[in-house]
């Protein structure tokens, strides 16, 4: 029997060739729970207003790896010792770091299940990887959870300058086609260094960071928080919560099964921890069964969610408004009754077409953990007291933006 080649090459749009130089790499990626990543695009519904962002979780999990890859290889060469095992784990932590993310991930994290994380789910999914994997994962997981001896190998998965950033920032940027976001990946990772048990970036690398943060803030606001965006993601969890409301009120939904199971019951963390087979469940849950569901909820009998549904379908969103102060009162309760009225809806279905929320931009935080620039004479410093822009420390700021919902008619 010839032995299986697992030395396999990927052609990626962004980095070219991208290869796997491990077998338990090769054979995580061949399992279901992985696969099923490519059924979950990355950006949910934000091809709505950019219609090639099309890409899935299984391209941006790819490309975290081999910049992971790279970054190791940098570290060695200045020096700092990264043993085999630990460059085994830390490839299979950022590989796997996304891998709980459910369809339209934040828009389930707020309809159909409750007080739980992606992050979380994908710890769990990892430790059901380790016990499959006999233990081969147990490095992976104590740098997953930051609690290996080495933390800067916990930085290069989570930090402020990680390779989960460094990958989506261009990787989101390429597919969208918004320009702003390209950042130079080669120049940032070959400036890493590690000091004092903190990844750093050399003093020479400083302007690539700053443009790091930058691009992060402008596709934040050209993005991920573009307002038609905001509109559609708004409008899947308003769709999710009046079937999950239904669902618990005992109407007969059309649903996969997988979905059935997290619209007719209640599920949390413990619902997780305490029944080994719901993780299997959530496995079955891709972008496919909510948009099927979806399709098939525009004609149900239910006028709320019916009429929800055919504007997500037909791309009819709301209108939204968006603003640096929380809206008036008044002014909601004006729409509210002209929307009430139009539409005959009851005091309990108006909130699901009228309803605020904020958003808040935050490119660079210096409370949560600081991007070390190390200087020629062996100091480091934060980024905002290094730079020499004011740019950096108007970024630091975080800018909160409320918006308004409302139907367009």
């Amino acid at each position: 029997m010839t032995k299986l080649n697992k030395k396999k090459i990927f052609n990626d749009p962004i980095y070219g060739f991208i290869t796997l130089n491990r077998d338990i790499i090769f054979d995580l990626i061949e399992h279901p729970y992985f696969q099923r990543l490519r059924r979950i695009k990355q950006l949910g519904l934000t091809h709505l207003v950019y219609p090639g962002a099309l890409h899935t979780r299984f391209h941006h999990a790819l490309g975290t790896m081999h910049l992971m890859q790279k970054a190791i290889e940098v570290i060695r060469s200045k020096g700092t010792t990264i043993t085999e095992e630990e460059a085994e784990g830390v490839s299979i932590a950022i590989l796997l770091h996304d891998i709980g993310h459910g369809p339209f991930s934040h828009a389930l994290e707020h309809s159909i299940v409750s007080g739980i994380s992606h992050e979380e789910i994908s710890t769990l999914f990892m430790d059901e990887l380790n016990k499959k994997f006999k233990g081969k994962l147990d490095l992976a997981l104590k740098i997953f959870r930051n609690e290996y001896k080495k933390k800067f190998l916990y930085q290069l998965v989570s930090s402020q300058l990680d390779m989960d950033r460094i990958d989506y920032l261009k990787r989101d940027s390429f597919y969208t086609g918004v320009s702003e976001g390209v950042v130079n990946t080669d120049r940032i990772i070959t400036m890493l260094t590690v000091k004092n048990d903190e990844l750093a970036i050399e003093e020479k690398g400083i302007y690539s960071v700053e443009q790091f943060i930058i691009a992060r803030r402008l596709m934040y606001w050209q993005v991920y928080l573009h307002k038609t965006v905001l509109a559609a993601e708004n409008l899947s969890v308003k769709i999710l919560k009046r079937a999950k409301e239904l669902a618990l009120n005992g109407e007969d939904l059309f649903c996969t099964p997988a979905l059935k199971e997290f619209l007719y019951n209640k599920h949390d963390l413990s619902s997780f921890q305490n029944n080994p087979k719901l993780l299997e469940i959530f496995a079955e849950l891709d972008d496919v069964d909510i948009m099927s569901s979806i399709k098939v909820w525009k004609n149900h009998s239910d006028k709320t969610l019916s009429s929800l549904c055919k504007m997500l379908i037909n791309r009819d969103l709301y209108k939204i408004k968006l603003q640096r102060k929380k809206f008036d009162k008044t002014e909601i309760d004006q729409i509210s009754e002209k929307v009430k009225t139009k539409f005959k809806l009851s005091d309990k279905e108006t909130p699901y077409f009228v309803f605020q929320d904020n958003i808040i931009n935050n490119a660079y935080n210096p409370k949560m953990d600081n991007i070390n620039i190390l200087l020629k004479n062996g100091k480091t410093l934060d980024i905002k007291e290094a730079a020499d822009t004011f740019s950096i420390s108007a970024l630091s700021t975080p800018v909160k933006k409320w918006f308004l919902c409302f139907p367009k008619h």
